[in-house]
């Protein structure tokens, strides 16, 4: 199933945002090697090419490594991994919190929201 990608922003770095996320999820694991440009690419549908620069600019940032004749793997960094997590969290929430501020919703009352809701959940 091809991934979801969006013409609003440039695909390499949606490709770039699905494998990380795919990291912190656990899809992948710290020190596992990652697929092949091609197969990455026919999973995502897109140009190899594409999915290249994608990879290179994760490698550029660390969290992806090359071995010459071995592939590319996932950093063994966990704080690293830990820390790109813990980051992407935080987007998602000043995110929702933008959303609902423009909903009308003071903080507090977002966070008697999310208490609910989670207490829902668990019921």
């Amino acid at each position: 199933m091809p991934w979801q990608l969006d013409n609003d922003r440039p695909i390499y770095l949606q490709l770039m945002e699905r494998i990380q996320r795919d990291i912190i999820s656990g899809v992948y694991h710290a020190g596992d090697k990652l697929p092949s440009v091609r197969d990455l690419a026919l999973e995502a549908a897109v140009n190899p090419n594409t999915m290249q620069k994608a990879l290179s600019e994760l490698e550029r940032s660390g969290i992806v490594y090359s071995q010459r004749t071995s592939g590319r793997f996932i950093t063994e960094d966990t704080k690293m991994l830990e820390k790109l997590k813990n980051d992407l969290a935080g987007e998602h929430i000043r995110d929702f919190l933008e959303k609902m501020e423009h909903l009308g919703f003071p903080k507090e009352e977002i966070l008697t929201l999310v208490e609910q809701t989670m207490k829902e959940e668990n019921s």
